[in-house]
């Protein structure tokens, strides 16, 4: 039996990534109607395998949405980190420099999990392989999105539009490109990511700056790890054995922790560029951007999904509201008060990434400029605090 489509919405949200299918979490515990239209199918969007580090402002709005039990559970609370550089490593105590701030380690394919469990629980309404869809008159008064679903062409009016369909979605590409203002940078290397099925090599992450390149040790369970090298943007997957990830990869750890690796076989193997993106402004009428439909950032400083989260927050209390109270201030403000947090989190991104990797064309001098502000970074209590509450995130505005 096809699927029955309402005429009219709420809010229609396109994206059932964790930033869509949170937003419409929140508005549904509001008591506000949306419905979420994906261009994947639900297998792909379970399936995608993302970042993990969430910071305590996105641990309180997972529980504020009611889907933090099984996180709180399975997650793993980390209060600090490691550097490693010149064979050695030193930990950045999140905690102590923060006044007892860390974070959760949570994958966010496990968080998508909870989310669209919830909103299969509640009965709400997320149309999947959908590739086609169109946003309409969102400049004026009545927007609408059309889109095919099930081989039936449909239409769906709604008061406001979300666009929460990331970098390469149909949201951003919908607004005239004389509206909005893009800044770029594209750096030039990538991450060769493992994720395998054995015990993490240590309690905490490793960030590991080395002559042969970046390297992080990280983890998604305390059976699951998930490890990087920074690898050339020429390089393929499929060229790198899992013996020739795991060697090169302890070459550019410690050799204590190089020599507890527990290696495996790769469940999955990718290498992703990385890039600094911002899009300005996020509102467009009654069209927002949220997640990385709006902004991207280095999966260095853990802050994508963590930004997305501040975005849904953002939009979530405006268009509340809006509804609940007639009022405009928290949509017409939405755009400056994202934009503030997601400047200062590029930043920290950008700053970290280009602290820890081995650029092309930085030379001797670059090395030797890097270690010297890795050492006064954890030599100095001033610098190490100012990088632990950048890392743990910053407070959300009212």
């Amino acid at each position: 039996m096809a699927t029955p489509l309402p005429h009219r919405t709420q809010v229609v949200i396109i994206g059932a990534g964790p930033s869509g299918l949170l937003l419409g979490q929140l508005l549904h515990r509001a008591g506000i109607d949306n419905v979420i239209i994906e261009r994947q199918s639900a297998d792909y969007v379970s399936s995608r395998i993302r970042a993990g580090i969430l910071e305590q402002t996105t641990v309180d709005l997972l529980d504020q949405a009611g889907v933090g039990d099984r996180m709180h559970h399975d997650g793993l609370p980390h209060d600090g980190y490691d550097l490693c550089f010149g064979g050695e490593r030193h930990r950045i105590d999140l905690v102590g420099l923060t006044g007892g701030k860390r974070v959760m380690v949570y994958g966010q394919t496990e968080v998508t999990r909870d989310l669209m469990a919830a909103r299969a629980q509640a009965g709400l309404l997320t149309l999947y392989e959908t590739p086609d869809a169109s946003l309409h008159g969102f400049d004026g008064t009545s927007p609408s999105v059309r889109f095919t679903h099930e081989g039936r062409s449909a239409e769906i009016t709604c008061d406001f539009i979300a666009g929460c369909d990331g970098y390469h979605g149909v949201s951003r590409a919908s607004v005239p490109a004389s509206a909005v203002t893009t800044y770029e940078k594209v750096y030039p290397f990538g991450w060769l990511g493992v994720l395998a099925d054995v015990p993490p090599v240590a309690h905490e992450l490793i960030y590991a700056n080395h002559p042969r390149g970046f390297a992080l040790a990280s983890m998604r369970s305390a059976t699951r790890s998930r490890y990087y090298v920074q690898c050339s943007l020429e390089d393929k997957a499929e060229q790198w054995s899992d013996d020739a990830f795991w060697d090169e990869l302890r070459r550019r750890l410690d050799p204590a922790v190089a020599e507890a690796l527990v290696t495996g076989p790769s469940i999955e193997k990718s290498i992703a560029p990385l890039r600094s993106f911002v899009a300005e402004p996020m509102r467009f009428g009654r069209l927002f951007l949220a997640g990385d439909a709006a902004h991207i950032v280095p999966p260095t400083g853990a802050k994508g999904l963590n930004l997305a989260a501040s975005d849904v927050s953002y939009l979530s209390r405006a268009l509340i509201e809006h509804f609940t109270e007639r009022s405009s201030a928290g949509i017409d403000h939405y755009s400056d008060t994202c934009l503030r947090r997601v400047w200062r989190a590029s930043r920290f991104s950008w700053w970290f990434t280009s602290l820890m990797h081995r650029f092309p064309d930085g030379g001797d001098i670059g090395a030797k400029l890097q270690e010297a502000e890795l050492g006064y970074l954890v030599g100095s209590h001033a610098a190490s605090t100012v990088m632990a509450e950048n890392y743990v995130g910053l407070p959300l505005e009212c």
